[in-house]
């Protein structure tokens, strides 16, 4: 009897005749009655789906076709159909405003994310740099700063799973339901989840990380989703130029509902993927990467990406990819003082030791390991040693140099003990004179950095290789 009254409901949306072959439309019907329930609301208890009349169905129908802008039939046509098949946001569709109910937003204006994990469709580095571009689809306009974290709970836990994943909306396979995300709150609040089974890319083929992240923030910042078909929150999914991405009045007047506008923002919204670093300013007062006279006060290594130090703020750059994270040192790591003189990594402990003045500090991420800040002199320099210019960690030989002036010290690893006497720099570093501003090693190289020039230095064959711009990391 069950199956005869869901025949007889699916031929009601897809307006059947009997004795036609039904196979097909029994599996379009299916297909638009699982897009209902997870989309609009209706109800299924159990493996019984629950009606109060046939006429439920044909409203559920129209409340979508309305909401998609289609002719209002109440029926499985065509278009309707059409809509059903395509990618889109795995959230629901029934709300009436542009935000979720009760507006919730969050009540701070610097919010932390984590990747948890990573697609093999791309290369890490990609993906750290999609999402960090769809954040600031929406830092661009409003108040709201983002900071990655490595470790630990963040605002923003962000993943990638297929099917079921713990959070009672398991994904669909490929197609459909290509990611979700959760309104600004406690636990779940604020994560985005996107599916494995989706082929993410970074062009217009398969399904474009930045395009669906930058969707998925707004709804983690609290946006719910547009009627626009031209906005960024419409729930499908469609193809775009990845040269060129422009942030809809719609999505703009809906963050700012919630957070404002930005302080520093132009009002005009041209803005193309490659998504201007903060760094490259329209404050004065910040530094600029591409300056002729830029300088750096120190350079390390971080988790396999390179971090540069400047006053209060630091740039985090992956070597393969373009653009650059920029932050205040205090954001991080609340407890440093600004203007880092010295810093390197020791990556098999996952550790990097950061130097100001006569102290140093251990961390590990963003955390500050306990016991520290400690004097310079525990690690075996005499007390009239003050400050440190420059220092780097040689995985290869167990063994980390300290720079000052226009000498230097070494600590091994193996002996457990600092050099008695200082060597000079040329000796061992031929072609490299005076004082160090930063150094650190990529690869098989050393790259040190004195004043507005920077010396790649090849420690097999004792030479410098080339000379460089201290820029010559960023993209100017």
């Amino acid at each position: 009897m069950e199956n005869i009254l869901l025949l007889l409901l699916l031929c009601v949306a897809l307006s059947c005749a009997f004795p036609a072959d039904t196979r097909q439309n029994k599996e379009e019907g299916m297909q638009l009655i699982q897009y209902l329930e997870n989309y609009y609301g209706f109800k299924k208890d159990g493996e019984s789906f629950i009606w109060k009349s046939n006429s439920q169905m044909t409203q559920k129908i129209k409340e979508m076709q309305k909401f998609f802008g289609l002719e209002v039939t109440g029926k499985l046509d065509p278009g309707t159909l059409d809509l059903v098949q395509k990618r889109r946001c795995g959230f629901p569709d029934v709300a009436r405003f542009s935000t979720f109910a009760g507006d919730p937003k969050w009540a701070k204006q610097v919010l932390t994310y984590r990747i948890l994990n990573y697609t093999p469709d791309l290369h890490p580095a990609e993906v750290n740099a999609a999402i960090k571009k769809a954040l600031s689809v929406w830092s661009h306009v409003t108040p709201l700063k983002f900071i990655r974290k490595d470790r630990g709970d963040a605002d923003i836990m962000i993943s990638f799973a297929a099917r079921g994943h713990n959070d009672f909306i398991p994904f669909d396979g490929p197609g459909g339901s290509v990611a979700h995300a959760y309104a600004p709150g406690k636990d779940f609040g604020g994560d985005a989840h996107f599916d494995e089974d989706e082929t993410w890319t970074k062009s217009t083929e398969g399904t474009n990380l930045f395009y669906v992240a930058a969707h998925e923030f707004g709804h983690s910042l609290g946006l719910f989703h547009s009627k626009d078909p031209n906005a960024l929150m419409y729930p499908v999914y469609r193809k775009f130029d990845p040269s060129v991405f422009r942030l809809h009045q719609d999505d703009i007047n809906g963050i700012q509902h919630l957070y404002g506008p930005s302080s520093n923002t132009h009002n005009d919204q041209r803005e193309s993927t490659e998504i201007k670093d903060s760094a490259e300013s329209k404050d004065p007062t910040l530094p600029n990467t591409c300056g002729p006279n830029i300088t750096f006060d120190a350079v390390t290594t971080f988790r396999g990406e390179i971090m540069f130090f400047k006053d209060k703020h630091f740039w985090r750059k992956h070597p393969a990819v373009r653009t650059a994270d920029f932050n205040l040192i205090s954001s991080f790591w609340p407890r440093l003082p600004p203007g880092v003189d010295a810093a390197y990594e020791m990556p098999e402990k996952d550790e990097t030791v950061i130097f100001k003045g006569n102290e140093f500090w251990v961390v590990r991420g963003d955390t500050i390991l306990p016991g520290y800040p400690q004097k310079i002199y525990t690690l075996g320099f005499s007390k009239d040693v003050t400050k440190i210019d420059a220092a780097f960690y040689n995985g290869n030989e167990g063994k980390t140099y300290y720079f000052i002036a226009d000498k230097f010290w070494s600590y091994g690893k193996r002996s457990q003990s600092m050099d008695r006497k200082p060597k000079l720099i040329r000796d061992a570093f031929p072609g490299i004179n005076g004082k160090i501003d930063a150094v650190f090693q990529y690869e098989s190289f050393f790259y040190f950095f004195c004043g507005r020039k920077q010396f790649e230095f090849d420690p097999n064959k004792k030479r410098v290789t080339r000379l460089l711009k201290t820029n010559f990391w960023f993209p100017c």
